[in-house]
């Protein structure tokens, strides 16, 4: 069945124009899961989750991977610059087989102390549809996850047993959104991390 599963997806690819691509079935066991992570590696090219038994393979456009970089460069300047603790995790495989939810987020982050889920996770969108992200973080007790979409952010924060929309973030509450989204898509990164880094040490003044 793994096997399958991979020949179905093959044709996915990363190219310079492209569309995000979702391959996405039912009826997969957990071992199934397992058995094709093992096969993928530590392939970049896609991002697997896993929600009881929905299978989503994504294959990001360049257009997402520009984004999901630049914003992970634009908030780990920020955390420098404020002296904040922090574990970058990337793209980590994170899953918990008692709640048959896994994902891989674009970027995560610890805050404060290191831990064996991250305390952030960060999303970036270009297409709807697929599996419930949220719903495979609260399995995995994420307390923060944000999405970047349509030219901004959304913050979203676990309350107990549900996550809660929020103005801002509360792992980091002087981050601020609407600067940091000037600069996730600014064509120069270089620049844009920067220019970023020198408001953000203005404002700490």
């Amino acid at each position: 069945m793994t096997s399958i599963l991979l020949r179905e997806f093959a044709h996915l690819e990363l190219v310079t124009d492209d569309p995000e691509e979702r391959f996405i079935t039912s009826g997969i066991s957990w071992e199934q899961y397992e058995a094709l992570l093992h096969q993928l590696g530590d392939s970049p090219w896609y991002r697997v989750t896993y929600l009881e038994g929905t299978l989503e393979i994504m294959s990001p456009s360049r257009r997402h991977e520009f984004g999901k970089k630049n914003i992970g460069r634009l908030l780990e300047a920020y955390l420098e610059e404020t002296r904040t603790h922090f574990w970058g995790l990337g793209s980590t495989t994170f899953r918990k087989q008692e709640k048959k939810g896994g994902t891989e987020p674009d970027e995560c982050y610890c805050i404060g102390t290191e831990k064996e889920f991250p305390d952030l996770a960060i999303e970036v969108v270009f297409s709807s549809g697929g599996v419930d992200k949220l719903a495979v973080y609260k399995k995995l007790g994420v307390t923060e996850v944000w999405f970047w979409q349509n030219n901004q952010f959304s913050i979203h924060r676990l309350r107990g047993e549900e996550y809660e929309k929020v103005p801002k973030s509360e792992l980091l509450p002087g981050l601020d959104f609407a600067l940091l989204a000037e600069y996730v898509m600014q064509p120069d990164p270089l620049e844009a991390v920067l220019e970023f880094r020198e408001k953000v040490r203005e404002r700490l003044k």
